[in-house]
């Protein structure tokens, strides 16, 4: 598997999830606490960043910093969700298991 890991990749995705998440270059600069010319220069490709820096647009941008770098999707299941399932208890899981595939199973036909 190929990574793409260039500075150009990186700000295309970066700009994509930005606009996707529609927030202005302006908005998400503030957010991650840049200025937007350096969000920019960033998104062209032009300018690197610091690991402070991705992890402020990940958590931002609500990706992993795996995706940003690299493009691939994280298998990972979300903390939130790993929360939830905390609270059940042994005997609980095999029917909160039951219910999740009934719940994957509609969305599935949703696509």
């Amino acid at each position: 598997m190929e990574v793409k890991m260039s500075y150009k990749d990186i700000g295309f995705r970066i700009r994509s999830l930005r606009e996707a998440n529609c927030y202005t270059r302006d908005a998400l600069a503030e957010k991650v606490d840049i200025s937007a010319k350096f969000l920019y220069e960033i998104e062209v490709g032009k300018k690197g960043f610091t690991v402070e820096i991705l992890y402020k647009i990940s958590r931002a941008l609500n990706v992993s910093s795996d995706y940003i770098l690299t493009g691939n999707e994280s298998n990972k299941i979300p903390e939130k969700m790993v929360d939830v399932l905390e609270c059940f208890s042994p005997n609980q899981m095999g029917r909160v298991q039951d219910i999740l595939k009934v719940v994957h199973e509609l969305c599935v036909g949703d696509v």
